[in-house]
């Protein structure tokens, strides 16, 4: 792979290197994020939108509640957890992002960012203007197709929690989100039956709706059964498709 490298001046705190710029054309995610179904030609088009890749240390943020929205992100390594502060004063965590996937996409209707975004791993992403993107997309007409597909998707995986949180108890849900985790990473070209949560069972918890206490239990309970060897953060799937049958309402009692 073949990166072009330029030193700029940072723009975020958080971002202790220095920016990188990056070209899509010889990314090897390209067939995961924006240039997916795109032609040769649009995705070479598509080298001056991505102006830098910034490196974000584990712990820190790449985006707050409150900033004014300019970019979009696309993560290019690592992984990153979405957070929404409650009534309360608690981070309820609504997601996680892994390689490939954007990152911004909240910003876009009132042009200020209403969640928080903190690595779980020292990351790199590309910066994307969206004032840039949004002109791109007027002449590249496969880049503004994949951004609706991409915005589809989102609006998708919001119905998906939605039916998560609201009907799924403690085992379909576990099981719902490993099998998720699973499909990610064999996208990736990773193995999708042994892999590392980047995520504490603390942030599990509050993605799916659940307790620390409750997500350590179905988890013991998975690797009791047989489903799941689990050994800390490090998963092994044994039965897949038994893992399946524990994320249907007819089967969650296991």
């Amino acid at each position: 792979m073949q990166v072009t490298i330029e030193t700029t001046r940072t723009h975020d705190s958080s971002c202790a290197s220095k920016d990188l710029a990056v070209r899509c054309s010889t990314c090897n995610l390209r067939e995961l994020c924006l240039p997916q179904g795109m032609t040769q030609d649009e995705v070479q088009r598509l080298n001056g939108l991505v102006t830098t890749r910034r490196r974000i240390k584990k712990g820190e943020s790449l985006q707050h509640a409150g900033e004014p929205f300019k970019s979009l992100y696309a993560v290019r390594t690592g992984s990153f957890k979405t957070c929404i502060a409650t009534e309360d004063g608690r981070d309820q965590v609504t997601g996680f992002k892994m390689s490939g996937e954007i990152i911004g996409l909240d910003g876009i209707g009132t042009n200020i960012h209403i969640i928080d975004v903190i690595a779980l791993e020292d990351s790199e992403v590309c910066a994307i203007p969206f004032a840039r993107f949004e002109e791109a997309s007027r002449e590249i007409t496969g880049l503004q197709k994949q951004f609706h597909r991409i915005m589809s998707r989102e609006i998708v995986g919001e119905q998906g929690i939605m039916v998560l949180l609201g009907s799924m108890r403690a085992e379909e849900r576990v099981a719902t989100f490993l099998l998720n985790l699973s499909r990610r990473f064999r996208a990736r070209g990773y193995s999708p039956t042994e892999f590392h949560l980047r995520m504490t069972r603390e942030e599990i918890g509050s993605y799916l709706g659940l307790k620390l206490e409750t997500v350590s239990r179905v988890m013991s309970r998975f690797h009791d059964v047989g489903l799941i060897q689990i050994k800390q953060k490090h998963v092994l799937i044994l039965d897949a498709e038994g893992l399946k049958d524990a994320a249907s309402p007819a089967n969650a009692g296991l």
